[in-house]
């Protein structure tokens, strides 16, 4: 063996032996002398007291899951027992969080870099005093107290298991007064046994698969690893009291042991029942990459004696309701790229004796919000739901709850609706929801039946189309366009109405029940403007209307509310019921003014027609009613009627001028009906016949091309 080579093996025995002796030092170094200088550093870079006060020890080991020469590199396990944090100088608990015993594993590596990369750790009793000021001071907020900037130190924890702790909450912000306690259950209780066996969580982003599908096997023997998505069991039940919002809050729940603090794909089971004054929340699923809430997978259960209450919890102002409640499954994308989403999904709701059941979206994205869905529903009431579309309900509101924005009448006299369409808050977000209902009931004698319409609301742009419904016994057909997109509102609306029977339109007139009669229109308007006034005053259109086989009477009039029309009836007719063979009415509409090209009533004694304007930009009345006497039936009135004035207040009388004579009634009638005749497509092909209405104006049609033929 040669010098060089004897040199050599000697260098390498001593630094073998050099670095043996360094690992057994550091194997066998009493750790317990470290905690002060441990202490003081941990201090220096929170910048709060920290101290480890029990027994400390060290036992290093290679970490299996680390490959390549990082699996050669031990790491420490620490164990730390009795660990406290300090308050803030102004917080009202002299600690901010205590624990009893702490556990470990820590990649010595990242330490040369300034970020603290711990695998696992397992807390034994934590407690913590969480506490926030009204300037917005909080004590879980930590800064280096030499330059009151934030730790330059990161620290990374991938998963945290727990046992049995405490965690109380003062937040002035939030007016929260809260106690959370957590104790183990003693033993785990599996996902299904709490979510029901048909609860599916869904994927965390789109595209991936969701637990519970085939493409992620349920059972015992398939969660490892590739049903690492399966949620696990729960291990720690919970239960908090305190105040939120000066409301007492009371619930209790279940919780996973550990935490996947940033393994997207292992959901972290939760189960709460939760009462906060009188709304009740009860929600169980689970929660994904819980350090940054990047979703939430939840059945939820709402319920309490009034959406008003809700304000506390949501900061959305609602409506005083009936007792409500809600049962869906709701999935959160928090972390989506474009915005958040939610869904909630097959849910059924009611308000009061109404109910609602479907699916809705909400997604936060640019250029506004957007929400969507298709819902249905048996039985509508505008008793319970009316509050939450501005309808009224019936009930008498507070004189808090108006709108101080709405005159209670508008001003000059008017009657018009000149409330404003607040169209600025139509641009805050989209919408595009389908609503299907089988009956709704706003007043108990006219219900309505087979509500279907599609709402969407882009770009400020609101479109009803199409809304259908039964009423009556006939249907009535609508589409509508509001566009708020500018200043001032465009709008068009079209109504289309068939076959409503006259008894089931007036149900509080016993005369009216004894007739067949029938109602058909069609309503086709353009305007513009800011309110309903407005809109009709610069409205340009038609309006057709054909009525069959009524009955008209003062009483009718009254039931009606129309006082003028009880006038006018009185004067032509006294106090008698008199059938209506047919009306008909075609009237043009042009710049807010509308012109009869022929409004007449064909009765038993007389045809009654009707002439003038009505001003719908100024409110003002116009209209001269003339009746025509058929042959020799008696028939009092002398002249004609006339309506001015407003259309709050209008002046109705009997003009000077004598009536035609005698008998002309019959000759004015094919007069008159001759421009209306092609008002006879109201009258559906299987509906004309025995009808008044389709006789006469087959008769007046027949007259017109006579008359052309000539």
């Amino acid at each position: 063996m040669t010098r060089t080579r004897k040199v050599a093996i000697g260098v390498f025995a001593v630094i073998g032996v050099a670095i043996a002796a360094l690992v057994a030092v550091v194997a066998l170094f009493d750790w317990n002398r470290a905690r002060p200088m441990i202490n003081e550093r941990v201090s220096a870079a929170i910048g709060r007291p920290f101290a480890i006060n029990g027994d400390l020890s060290v036992r290093w080991a290679r970490e299996p899951d680390e490959g390549g020469w990082r699996g050669w590199v031990p790491w420490p396990h620490v164990s730390a027992q009795d660990i406290s944090v300090g308050n803030a100088p102004w917080a009202k608990a002299p600690a901010f969080a205590t624990l009893k015993r702490g556990e470990f594993s820590l990649s010595p590596l990242p330490l040369l870099s300034q970020r603290v990369v711990i695998r696992r750790i397992q807390l034994t009793e934590p407690a913590a005093d969480l506490e926030r000021l009204a300037d917005g001071r909080a004590n879980w907020q930590f800064t280096m107290p030499d330059t009151g900037e934030p730790s330059p130190w990161v620290l990374d924890i991938n998963e945290i298991g727990f046992d049995k702790g405490q965690v109380g909450l003062r937040d002035e912000i939030l007016k929260a007064d809260l106690t959370l306690q957590v104790d183990p259950l003693g033993k785990p209780v599996p996902f299904a046994d709490v979510a029901g066996a048909d609860f599916a969580p869904q994927a965390p982003a789109d595209g991936a698969p969701a637990a519970g599908s085939p493409d992620v096997a349920a059972s015992p023997a398939a969660r490892a690893p590739s049903g690492e998505s399966t949620p696990r069991d729960y291990v720690f039940g919970w239960k908090v009291s305190g105040k939120y919002k000066d409301l007492p809050v009371k619930g209790e729940g279940k919780v996973g042991g550990m935490l996947a603090m940033q393994d997207a794909s292992q959901p972290f089971p939760v189960q709460a029942d939760l009462s906060v004054g009188g709304t009740r929340a009860a929600v169980v699923g689970t929660l994904r990459d819980p350090a940054s809430l990047a979703a939430l997978d939840l059945r939820l259960k709402l319920s309490g004696g009034s959406m008003a209450q809700l304000y506390p919890l949501t900061g959305v102002t609602l409506p005083d309701t009936p007792p409500y409640s809600t049962d869906g499954h709701l999935v959160a994308r928090l972390r989506r790229q474009g915005g958040a989403v939610f869904d909630y999904k097959d849910f059924n709701g009611k308000v009061g004796n109404s109910d609602l059941h479907g699916d809705v979206s909400f997604a936060l994205g640019a250029p506004r919000p957007r929400l969507t869905g298709k819902l249905s529903s048996k039985l509508l009431r505008m008793a319970d739901l009316g509050p939450l579309i501005g309808v009224p309900s019936g009930k008498a509101a507070p004189a808090q709850d108006k709108d101080k924005s709405a005159p209670a009448r508008p001003p000059g006299g008017k009657v018009l609706p000149t409330q404003a369409f607040r169209t600025d808050r139509w641009r805050d977000m989209d919408a595009d929801v389908a609503l299907e209902a089988a009956s709704i009931i706003h007043d108990s004698k006219l219900p309505l039946s087979d509500l279907s319409v599609h709402v969407v609301l882009q770009d400020g742009v609101l479109t009803l189309d199409p809304l259908k419904f039964g009423m009556a016994g006939g249907s009535m057909a609508a589409t509508a366009r509001l566009d708020g997109s500018g200043a001032p509102l465009s709008g068009r609306i079209e109504v289309h109405a068939r076959r409503l029977r006259l008894k089931q339109l007036f149900p509080a007139s016993p005369s009216m029940q004894k007739t067949l009669g029938e109602l058909h229109g069609d309503l086709a308007l353009t305007g513009s403007g800011n309110s309903v006034a407005a809109l009709l005053g610069s409205a340009t259109g038609d309006v057709k209307m054909l009525v069959n086989d009524g009955v008209i009477s003062r009483s009718l009039m009254e039931i009606a509310g129309l006082n003028v029309g009880n006038y006018v009836v009185s004067k032509l007719f006294g106090d008698d019921e008199v059938k209506i063979n047919c009306g008909v009415a075609d009237l043009q509409m042009k710049s807010g003014t509308m012109t009869p090209r022929v409004f007449v009533f064909d009765t038993e004694n007389a045809l009654i027609g009707i002439t003038g304007t009505a001003d719908f930009k100024n409110e003002k009345l116009n209209l001269d009613i003339t009746p025509d006497s058929k042959g020799f039936r008696l028939f009092s009135l002398r002249s004609p009627l006339y309506v001015q004035g407003t259309f709050g207040k209008p002046d109705v009388g009997v003009k000077a001028l004598p009536l035609a004579a005698r008998g002309a009634g019959m000759v004015a009638l094919g007069v008159l009906l001759t421009p209306a005749a092609g008002l006879l497509a109201l009258i559906g092909p299987s509906a004309d016949e025995g009808n008044s209405c389709g006789a006469l104006l087959k008769q007046a049609k027949g007259a017109s091309a006579a008359g052309k033929g000539k």
